[in-house]
């Protein structure tokens, strides 16, 4: 599905952007070291596979065979940042690297090490076609080159390591679609038949489910009403084949504290600052729908008596209150449409959850088809934007004794949603990645901006 979804403007690729802060002792040739390290070490599946018939994308099957040519520099690069190697000019160069497709008669992945950020500290982006691998086994695949010991020294890059087993629990609903957006809506539309052969109960959950969807306001009460419909905006666009990415960070604690304050969790807080910076960001072009935005939202779902393993997954929408000024109030309505939702999904059968999240997406499936044949299907949105919530390591990671700052996650917009933000939890942090097309949404480092804004407003009408 991955593969039929390529298209020169729609593309399938995910990444991920990690900088780092090198050890006091590195030498200047570090970087060149710990490359060549890495190309004295074998090239472990699944990153030696290629397709076996890339020129033929619709083919009814594909498989993967062992590429014999595996040319180590076309897919391990280096590259410099322009003085002063700041934060824009990072977010100018991944935008580009973002833009371009992966060359699909090759293993489709890239590894760039960018040199020459500010205080001597490098990044790594990597990129990798979600045909080839999930985000469960990338995370996983990672994790295992990244150590909590600072004194560690082991150059081996992620493509060193052999695959990770996966270990399921029978009966679990998934692994780590919650990590991916794309991921769980592979897998929720995998719950569609099963939905219909799942029994009555399931029938019953998921058309109650379908019924009571749409999530709006009435005085100071959330309700659950009717039909799902989102406004049109400008994020509901067909998409260019040109990226734009932009990243922000906040402590932890910061949104903790507002969580505690408002009985809301890290994550209704993250989509109140989301919400209040889309509100400035599109009153900027004068583009701000009447009515709140509405993000999907992967989540996790564990029925109730579940100790552990796995995870349960399904989907929500939720309101970005970005027609809502008042920063408190804004918080509020989320909290109370988030804490609905869950609800809603934790009273309905493993079965239904799957096949209502399918439902949900049912029109961004449309938009996906309609970028393979050209023709858009005429139902409206029931969303405008994903917003995803990674959680993260909260202990410090190191590679090669290089401290890991960050973990920006860099996701995929597609034609109907030309905006997709993914949230990650690390340490001490809470980092944001914002990729959006370039040419739909110009100037996106402002949004990132806004939202720090929204946040210093949040905190200041809290305290009030």
């Amino acid at each position: 599905m991955f593969i039929y979804g390529e298209t020169s403007k729609s593309k399938m690729h995910v990444a991920g952007l990690l900088p780092f802060t090198p050890p006091a002792d590195a030498p200047s040739d570090y970087l060149r070291r710990m490359i060549d390290d890495a190309r004295r070490q074998e090239i472990q599946a699944p990153w030696n596979r290629k397709l076996a018939y890339p020129r033929l994308q619709f083919s009814p099957l594909h498989s993967w065979v062992v590429d014999e040519d595996f040319d180590f520099d076309y897919h391990v690069r280096r590259s410099a940042l322009a003085s002063p190697g700041d934060e824009r000019e990072l977010g100018i160069l991944v935008s580009r690297l973002h833009s371009n497709p992966l060359d699909l008669t090759r293993p489709p992945w890239e590894l760039h090490v960018i040199e020459a950020l500010e205080g001597g500290r490098f990044a790594l982006y990597a990129k990798v076609h979600h045909a080839l691998v999930d985000g469960y086994s990338a995370m996983r695949t990672l994790a295992r080159s990244l150590s909590t010991d600072p004194q560690t020294r082991d150059p081996r890059l992620f493509f060193n390591f052999p695959p990770p087993s996966r270990e399921r629990r029978a009966g679990a609903a998934g692994d780590a679609a919650s990590s991916n957006p794309v991921t769980a809506t592979l897998r929720a539309l995998a719950g569609v038949g099963s939905a219909v052969t799942g029994g009555v109960g399931s029938a019953v959950d998921l058309t109650s489910a379908l019924v009571n969807t749409q999530i709006r306001r009435d005085g100071d009460n959330v309700k659950i009403s009717g039909s799902v419909s989102a406004p049109h905006s400008i994020l509901n666009a067909r998409i260019s084949r040109n990226r734009r990415f932009a990243t922000q960070q906040y402590d932890f604690d910061r949104l903790k504290k507002l969580s505690s304050q408002h009985g809301s969790t890290i994550n209704d807080v993250a989509l109140a600052i989301l919400g209040g910076g889309l509100r400035k960001f599109l009153l900027d072009f004068d583009k701000l729908p009447e009515r709140s935005l509405v993000a999907f939202l992967p989540v996790n779902v564990r029925p109730k008596g579940d100790e552990g393993g796995g995870n349960a997954v399904g989907a929500i929408l939720a309101p970005m209150g970005s027609d809502i000024e008042d920063p408190v109030e804004r918080l509020d309505v989320i909290t109370a449409a988030t804490r609905a939702a869950k609800a809603q999904l934790q009273s309905m059968s493993p079965t239904a959850i799957l096949a209502y999240s399918a439902a949900l997406l049912a029109p961004a499936g449309g938009q996906i088809a309609g970028a393979v044949t050209g023709v858009q299907p005429p139902w409206p949105h029931t969303f405008n934007l994903c917003v995803s919530n990674v959680p993260g390591p909260r202990e410090p990671l190191y590679f090669n004794g290089s401290r890991l700052e960050a973990t920006y996650p860099v996701s995929i917009p597609i034609h109907g949603m030309a905006l997709n933000i993914t949230l990650q939890s690390y340490a001490d942090t809470v980092n944001f990645g914002f990729v959006g097309c370039r040419d739909r949404l110009p100037h996106l480092q402002r949004l990132a901006v806004y939202t720090g804004e929204a946040l210093s407003d949040l905190e200041a009408a809290s305290e009030a």
